[in-house]
């Protein structure tokens, strides 16, 4: 079942939660799948942008996640699924934002997965790379044109019904982590054994990015 909602707002979020458990007697799954980026530089972004980013992807991951969590325990079973990305196992310069936030949610998934275990609760975090969604037109873009951003983009982007289905099965086999598609399990594990490797392509990105950059 798909909700829409404003995720900073706690309250929606838990009263979403006591709904489902008020009709139907249990929360099996819930997922956290709101998200939103700011592309730019660094230097050209401001608080603003890291409020919005940060309320959005993180708290409103950290909302979801601490209703649904403690309503699992309560039960004694339930799998909590939050959506990262690729750009929370890597660097992700030009849109540290989203990087950040999405980093901070792989950590915060990690934790909730040790501490669940012994109590029916099962964790997966979910990390793809790009993926069919409004994300690429809805998102703001500081000093750059946006649809020079979305010609960019180097790989094709997974269909969100295929997305969908390999979530699914990650979660079927309780994957702690939820990689695909190949090229982002590529990356992966790149970044794990030859971190100075995947440091060298992020800067060829950020070059590539600085070529559309727009003087402020």
């Amino acid at each position: 079942e798909g909700v829409r909602l404003d995720v900073t707002d706690a309250a929606a979020v838990q009263a979403v939660v006591a709904d489902i458990v008020a009709r139907h007697g249990r929360l099996d799954l819930m997922f956290n799948n709101a998200g939103i980026a700011v592309s730019g530089e660094a230097r050209d972004i401001d608080l603003g942008h890291w409020r919005r980013v940060v309320d959005v992807n993180l708290m409103g991951v950290i909302h979801g996640a601490d209703a649904a969590y403690k309503q699992m325990v309560r039960q004694g079973h339930g799998h909590l699924v939050n959506i990262a990305s690729l750009a929370g196992l890597i660097p992700f310069p030009t849109n540290a934002p989203y990087g950040a936030t999405k980093h901070a949610v792989v950590g915060l998934s990690h934790a909730l997965r040790l501490e669940g275990e012994a109590l029916g609760v099962r964790v997966s975090v979910v990390c793809p790379g790009f993926v069919e969604s409004n994300i690429y037109t809805a998102s703001e873009a500081v000093n750059v044109a946006r649809e020079r951003l979305a010609e960019g983009i180097p790989f094709r982007k997974v269909p969100a019904e295929v997305a969908a289905q390999r979530i699914l099965a990650g979660i079927a086999r309780n994957r702690a982590v939820i990689v695909f598609p190949a090229y982002a399990r590529f990356f992966w594990w790149l970044q794990r054994l030859h971190p100075g490797l995947t440091a060298f392509l992020s800067r060829r990105m950020l070059a590539d990015f600085r070529k559309l950059r727009q003087q402020p």
